[in-house]
């Protein structure tokens, strides 16, 4: 498992095989966010298991990611971090989706989307955030979460 801690309560990484389940929970992890469209999320062996959400997405820029996932992710995420708990995310290099999520999350927590971008590019050096259809749901997503927050 290849993963970057992006902020205190934050991971982003590849996917995660069942016995890396024990690694995540040592590092704190409660929730891990799924967004590959093409692997469903492996089960946790341990009980109670780990609070795993899978949400769908492709990685291409002609199906831009569900701004409803990033939404529903995001608020997943907060609710875990806000409780003092971390979260990981993933696609499956890494690289597009698990940082577009990655960012939202940040969005969220009160960065602004170029010091989200810039955050994940310093602290995952394979990630590309500045993907012109991945920037673009990053931007759109801080948009729209703006809004629905007030």
């Amino acid at each position: 498992m290849d993963y970057s801690q992006i902020t205190e309560s934050l991971y982003i990484g590849t996917t995660p095989r069942p016995e890396d389940y024990p690694f995540l929970r040592k590092l704190g992890v409660q929730l891990v966010i799924n967004m590959r469209f093409e692997q469903r999320p492996h089960p946790d062996p341990e009980q109670p298991p780990m609070r795993l959400l899978w949400l769908p997405s492709v990685d291409s820029p002609l199906v831009p990611i569900s701004i409803s996932k990033l939404q529903r992710g995001v608020q997943e995420a907060l609710a875990i971090i806000q409780k003092g708990g971390k979260v990981y995310v993933h696609c499956a290099k890494g690289r597009h989706r698990g940082p577009a999520m990655g960012a939202a999350i940040l969005i969220a927590l009160g960065y602004t989307p170029e010091h989200a971008i810039l955050i994940i590019e310093q602290r995952r050096r394979i990630a590309s955030p500045r993907a012109w259809y991945i920037r673009r749901r990053i931007h759109y997503f801080a948009k729209t979460w703006h809004i629905s927050e007030k």
